[in-house]
């Protein structure tokens, strides 16, 4: 028999994790999270950057705007080239950090296109690497994440701080 050990679901079972069904938008009250619950790993002038809790991929962020916005297209144009940028950056520190083979790069814009949080806009980047859709995908419909997301976080908020990027508000930990 095959075990799967993945000990960041245990506070999701717990009902130590709320939902998004919940009351309040998780996305606009994870910025002010305390350090050891928070899965933020840096910001910028308008977006932050915060670790997937349920990730598709070892190294899933989601860029996502200071302003509780359904759609982009309700973003200012100085918060979307922030959003950009901030993406940009990320793929970066993702390649850095992973050297992952691709990304991919998107957004579910309401529930009916599958949006989990659909009233607070947010942008997708998930690392890819050749062979990442294996047998454990296609015949356990099940994904195997290498690393832990505490963990990830920890390494890309590091490389976060060793690098500049324009207008970047400093997270304190």
């Amino acid at each position: 028999m095959e075990h799967l050990y993945t000990p960041w679901r245990m506070a999701y079972i717990r009902g130590e994790v709320r939902s998004p069904s919940r009351e309040g938008c998780i996305f606009c009250e994870a910025p002010g999270l305390p350090d050891d619950s928070s899965l933020v790993v840096g910001q910028s002038a308008h977006v932050y950057v915060i670790m997937n809790a349920y990730p598709y991929n070892n190294g899933h962020v989601m860029v996502v705007p200071f302003g509780h916005v359904e759609s982009q297209e309700n973003l200012s144009d100085a918060a979307l080239l922030d959003l950009m940028q901030t993406a940009n950056f990320v793929l970066g520190l993702l390649r850095s950090l992973y050297r992952p083979a691709a990304f991919n790069i998107g957004a579910n814009i309401g529930a009916a296109a599958g949006a989990g949080i659909a009233g607070h806009f947010h942008l997708h980047i998930v690392p890819r690497w050749n062979g990442d859709v294996n047998f454990m995908t296609v015949t356990a419909e099940t994904r195997v994440i290498a690393d832990t997301v505490q963990n990830t976080r920890r390494e890309l908020r590091a490389l976060w701080r060793q690098t500049h990027i324009p207008e970047s508000r400093e997270y304190d930990d």
